[in-house]
This record gives C-alpha cells, sequence and structure tokens, in this order.
C-alpha cells in the first residue's frame, strides 16, 4: 500500500493563534493584572505577549517577542500605570511571521488619540479590506488583520468622531472570525463577530472595582472576577465611568462557536457557553468508549486534553486508567532553530511512556486529534518500545479533513491525513492495532452548552463564513487532486 509522506518539519497540532484580556478598574494595579490573565492563557499563545494600559489622556503599550514572564518584569509592569488595559498572546498561523510589529496590542492613532487593539481569530477578507483602506490614503505598518480591523475603525472614527460608530462600522465590513478588546485612555470595549466562532466573556471584579474580559473564565478566575456572562455574536460591550454598556452592532448570524474549543484549545478549568471543558471531555472519553468498544487491560491519555476522556473511557468500560505517559511540562515553544538530531527525537521532548506500568498490557491510548499523524506514529512507535503488546487509538474528535481559516493553524487539505487516507491507511501508517474517532453527533452529544450552534469546519468542510475562492482554491486540494492537477494520474 502506497502512503504520502508526512513531513517531521510542522506541528503535529492544531494551534490556536492567540488569546486576549482586558481590564479596566480605577485604583486596580491593571498592567500587573493583565499580566496574570495573559500567564492564564499562555497555552493559546507562546510566540509574544503584550500589553496596554490607558490613563485617562494617553497609551502605553509594552510587548515582544516571547512568553509572558520573559516579556514582563517587575520594572516594565510598574511603568504601565494606569486603570484601563488590554492584553494579548499570540501564536501566528504557519504563514505568519514572528515581528516585534506583529505582536500585539496594535496601537493606532485617530487623529490625537491613541487605541490599543487585541484580537484573537482571522479575518477572511483582511486583502479586500486592506486595499480599500490602502486606497483611501491609510498607510500599514505590519502584516496582521488586527492592524486592519484597527484602522477600519479609525477611518469611521475620525469621521464620526464616536469610536462605537467606528467599531460597528467596521464590524460590518470585517468577515471572519474576531473577539476582540479595544482600550481607548479612559475605556474598554468588547466585541465579537456575529458568528462567535471565538470565545469571549466578561467577568466582574468584588465590591464593584471594576470588569474583566477574557478569552476564557482561567482568566477571570486568576484575579478574582466574578465570571458574568459572554460577550454575544455581534455585541459591542464598553466599559467606563458609567459601568458596562452594551449594544448591538451588528446582527447576530447563525451561532458557530469553535467546537475544537471543548477538544483541544481551552483549559480543562474553563467554561464556555455554560459548559465545563472538563467534563465535555469526560462525556466525550464516554462516548467514544460506546462508540468503539475493545478488550484491553489499561487506558491511558495523552498528557494534557487526553487525560480526561481517558478517564471518561475508563469510568464507561470498567477498564482500569492508569497514568502511563510523562508529560515534560517544562518544554515550550523555542525560537532556537532545532538541529535535525533534535527533531528526530520528535514527542520524546515533552513524552515519555512509563515501561512499569506499560509493560506487557494491552492498551487503549485517548487522543484529542490526529492532524497529519506523525505524533500519533512516534507515540505508538515509543509505547511498543516501552513494551506494549497491543495498542488501540481512540481519538475524542472526528477526523480532521479540512483546513480552518478562523484562526487556527491548519494547513491545506494535502497535509491533513484524514483528508488523503481512509481509516484502515492511517491505521496502518501510524501502526496502532485499531483506530477509531469519535462520531460528529457524539461530539455534539458530549457538549451539553446553552446553545447548539457550533462550527464544526474542520470536520464537516461546511464553513460558516464564506471563504474567498482565491483562498479556497488552493487549500481545499488533497494529495491527490494535486497529482491529478499534474497529470500523474
Amino acid at each position: 500500500m502506497s502512503v504520502p509522506a508526512f513531513s517531521w518539519e510542522r506541528p503535529d497540532r492544531l494551534e490556536e493563534e492567540c488569546a486576549v484580556f482586558g481590564v479596566y478598574g480605577k485604583g486596580e494595579d491593571v498592567a500587573r493584572m493583565t499580566c496574570f490573565g495573559l500567564q492564564a492563557l499562555q497555552h493559546r499563545g507562546q510566540e509574544s505577549a503584550g500589553i496596554a494600559v490607558g490613563d485617562g489622556e494617553t497609551i502605553m503599550v509594552a510587548k515582544d517577542l516571547g512568553l509572558v514572564t520573559q516579556v514582563f518584569d517587575e520594572s516594565t509592569l510598574a511603568a504601565l500605570e494606569g486603570f484601563v488595559a488590554v492584553g494579548h498572546v499570540r501564536y501566528s498561523t504557519s504563514g505568519a511571521s514572528a515581528s516585534w510589529e506583529a505582536a500585539q496590542p496594535h496601537i493606532s492613532a485617530i487623529d490625537d488619540v491613541l487605541i490599543a487593539l487585541a484580537h484573537n481569530g482571522t479575518l477572511v477578507n483582511t486583502n479586500e479590506t486592506r486595499t480599500r483602506l490602502i486606497d483611501e490614503g491609510v498607510q500599514f505598518r505590519s502584516g496582521t488583520d488586527s492592524e486592519v480591523a484597527a484602522k477600519a475603525i479609525g477611518v469611521v472614527t475620525r469621521k464620526t468622531h464616536h469610536l462605537r460608530s467606528g467599531i460597528r462600522r467596521a464590524m460590518e465590513a470585517l468577515e471572519g472570525a474576531y473577539a476582540m478588546v479595544l482600550a481607548s485612555p479612559d475605556s474598554l470595549y468588547a466585541f465579537r463577530d456575529p458568528n462567535g466562532i471565538r470565545p469571549l466573556c466578561i467577568g466582574k471584579l468584588p465590591n464593584d472595582r471594576g470588569w474583566v474580559v477574557s478569552s476564557e473564565t482561567c482568566g477571570l478566575d486568576i484575579v478574582g472576577a466574578e465570571y458574568v456572562r459572554d460577550v454575544e455574536p455581534g455585541e459591542i460591550v464598553r466599559f467606563n465611568d458609567e459601568g458596562m454598556h452594551s449594544e448591538q452592532g451588528v446582527v447576530a448570524g447563525r451561532r458557530a462557536s469553535c467546537i475544537f474549543e471543548y477538544v483541544y484549545f481551552a483549559r480543562p478549568d474553563s467554561v464556555i457557553d455554560g459548559m465545563s471543558v472538563y467534563q465535555a471531555r469526560r462525556n466525550m472519553g464516554r462516548i467514544i468508549a460506546q462508540e468503539a468498544p475493545v478488550q484491553a487491560d489499561l487506558v491511558l491519555g495523552v498528557p494534557d486534553s487526553g487525560v480526561p476522556p481517558a478517564m471518561g473511557y475508563a469510568h464507561e468500560s470498567g477498564i482500569p486508567y492508569a497514568d502511563g505517559i510523562v508529560k515534560n511540562r517544562y518544554v515550550g515553544r523555542t525560537f532556537i532553530e532545532p538541529t535535525q538530531a533534535m527533531r528526530q527525537l520528535g514527542i520524546r521532548l515533552k513524552l515519555n511512556p512509563l515501561p512499569s506500568v506499560i509493560a506487557g498490557k494491552r492498551l487503549v491510548v485517548i487522543d484529542d486529534s490526529i492532524v497529519r499523524g506523525n505524533t500519533s506514529k512516534k507515540l505508538v512507535d515509543m509505547l511498543r518500545e516501552a513494551g506494549a503488546t497491543e495498542v488501540h487509538l481512540r481519538i475524542v474528535s472526528p477526523e480532521v479533513s479540512w483546513p480552518c481559516f478562523y484562526g487556527i493553524d491548519t494547513d491545506t487539505r494535502d497535509q491533513l491525513i484524514a483528508a488523503n487516507m481512509t481509516n484502515e491507511e492511517m491505521r496502518a501508517f501510524i501502526g496502532a492495532d485499531s483506530l477509531a474517532f469519535i462520531s460528529l453527533q457524539g461530539l455534539r452529544d458530549s457538549i451539553q452548552a446553552n446553545h447548539d450552534g457550533f462550527c464544526e469546519a474542520c470536520f464537516s468542510g461546511e464553513y460558516p463564513v464564506a471563504i474567498p475562492e482565491s483562498t479556497s482554491r488552493k487549500s481545499f486540494l488533497t494529495k491527490a487532486d494535486f497529482a491529478q492537477a499534474s497529470g500523474l494520474q
């Protein structure tokens, strides 16, 4: 059987692009609170970090490449004095470059007033909007769609002298996924795309001390804010001396919250749309145990996101759960170019099996997803080297067969293993004794959120926001399509 080659040069994970955080609080150390919030959200982006603070007259910003703890120290935070702040951690998509200009928050001038904008998501009409703005005389310094959004807001605000009008008009023009926080010198704004693709929630500090906005509720928890509600799709929320003010910026569309937040992106201690991420993952394991049972001695979860569903699988199946894979929690993203020898070590830098637990055992191994298949293949090899007699791989997301254009780093279809192989071909490539994915309906049933509208495009190919043909033309081609177009078949 001939199988496509998948490169070890690319990370074999879906990667969230970024996270946003905002604070409004008179008398509060908003810079330090934002730093704490960003540390809680560090899992969503490790390339750069930034904080901008408004003091009523102007805005100051500190940002750089690196983790939150690498970018901010005591002296940096002490210099950011004010009462309104926005923060950002970033993971760029594969086609974007790491640079100080690309780091957020993005600072933009509207006449003599500065604003700071941080964005989680990706716009699908960036090029068209940028071209229109350039025709209107707007100049750009970076290649980010966050700058496009900030400049679009600025163009209208200059005309109307009303920031919320600028935000509203920009929302009418922008297409794609966006959860944004924006700071003026004296106010904090939060707004979300009409489909609600990327998450954004509101919290309140105790004793009416102020307001907090975060990509996840775990960001609220770390600063002691009480969850109030989510920012609704298409909504604009403003926080200032008058309290919280809400208005509908654009008409809400079909609800399409990213379902992969529950599978992998969000921290397990977060709550999204009323549903505990941890409990949703437990449910996924329980359901796939019903859908794909197997005789085995132990259930193992691939840390970290595979552990809760592994516990659910063990509880449902009656097979004991064991900690058989140890994660090195101090290996993160690095800006040091790895050598070929280091690349060949693969996931051993992050994961190591325990032979004393695994040897002589038939294993059910639970993981969150398979993207290119390389990590799963290496994992199975490691488990066999550790003495496992059988390895049955169970995946608590359906097959990832389509790229995402809304803020997740996925390749074109020719780089997604499920788009190019049958289930049996994938099993053979990975080397597992059996391989099964949760059904899409099973994934839906595991999530009892306060709505039932999810973006499932990476599984189904049905996109809630239309993808421009210039982008989709190449992105939707599989290896077989490329071969056919090249006359090789």
